[in-house]
């Protein structure tokens, strides 16, 4: 079997080096590849991406800037794994949990796994609004799905590429959780979760989603489970 590690990056100079080498130094007893897109930094991370050389590593450039989930879908259309596993640029998630992540869809238990940051792991304690924002979005997906996630809003999604295959991608900004969340109940997909440590960082260290996006992932629940 082969995953995918898919990694969207947006101004990230300061950590894509970093995390590149996290990534590449776990072990999950699978093949490989990692598919990087651009979405068109202009902070210096790209020139950086430019001089690196890893046989299973892919590089891909948004001539413009898109969002979040129009890298991954540029990075979905161009994975060749089994599995595929979404990665942040930044440090606040941890490589050495893939193991984790990959277990129930290794033992056959899963179709999708989501790594939860309040299920307990470790964690920075930063942003008091942040978490009850999280806390509301992901009960009003709950309600749409007729889930009982406890972070719908968590970058580590891990899933079956043939999951993949089933569903189209549309939303081009951070709207691309809801939206998977969505889709992912609709198809009755079986869903794990398993708790992760989370190394959260603030708005002067690069965090990039802020109050708007929460008020677009309501929107974005509400049309993924109505109008789509």
């Amino acid at each position: 079997m082969k995953i995918s590690i898919i990694i969207p990056v947006f101004n990230e100079k300061n950590s894509i080096e970093e995390i590149i080498k996290r990534v590449q130094a776990v072990d999950v007893g699978l093949e490989k590849e990692i598919i990087i897109v651009d979405d068109c930094s202009q902070d210096g991370t790209r020139q950086i991406l430019e001089k690196l050389n890893y046989p299973n590593m892919k590089l891909f450039f948004h001539s413009k800037n898109k969002g979040k989930g129009a890298a991954l879908q540029t990075g979905f259309s161009k994975a060749e794994g089994d599995i595929i596993l979404i990665q942040d640029a930044d440090l606040e998630y941890d490589p050495k949990e893939y193991n984790k992540l990959l277990a129930p869809i290794l033992d056959g238990r899963a179709d999708v796994v989501y790594g939860s940051r309040f299920l307990g792991g470790p964690h920075r304690v930063l942003f008091f609004w942040h978490y009850v924002g999280n806390k509301i979005l992901t009960m009003l997906s709950n309600i749409m799905s007729n889930l009982n996630l406890t972070d719908m809003e968590t970058c580590y999604k891990v899933f079956k590429k043939e999951i993949l295959n089933k569903i189209k991608i549309k939303s081009k900004r951070f709207g691309f959780e809801p939206e998977v969340t969505i889709k992912f109940a609709k198809l009755k997909c079986r869903i794990y979760e398993v708790p992760i440590s989370y190394s959260g960082r603030d708005y002067s260290e690069g965090k990039k989603i802020g109050w708007k996006d929460g008020i677009a992932a309501i929107f974005h629940i509400i049309r993924y489970k109505f109008f789509d």
